[in-house]
């Protein structure tokens, strides 16, 4: 559990043609680096990873791997401290769309 919560530590799940796998990112040190979660992202599989933990917006993208961050709304942690979030469009022809939106 994360935090308190009955939610779920990591998911997986498939959207059109997309392996996405889901974490808060704590257990990978993401606050260091992306590094290990993109190593198992991989080895899941996964094209798409997400994570949040640092309230900071990342995105990277690799050639075999997205790696995003959406940020924080209500706490944001980068600096300017602006809060952040992102919207993901998948098209059918497996095209990504990643559009960082900052309030």
């Amino acid at each position: 559990m994360i935090f308190f919560s009955e939610l779920p530590q990591e998911e997986e799940f498939e959207v059109m043609g997309h392996h996405i796998f889901i974490t808060h990112g704590h257990y990978y040190y993401v606050a260091m680096s992306e590094e290990r979660l993109k190593e198992e992202a991989r080895a899941r599989g996964a094209d798409i990873v997400m994570y949040g933990h640092t309230h900071r917006p990342s995105l990277t993208r690799d050639v075999d791997l997205i790696t995003l961050n959406p940020g924080s709304v209500a706490y944001p942690r980068q600096e300017g401290r602006r809060p952040s979030y992102m919207v993901m469009e998948l098209d059918e022809d497996g095209n990504v769309e990643i559009l960082q939106e900052y309030l």
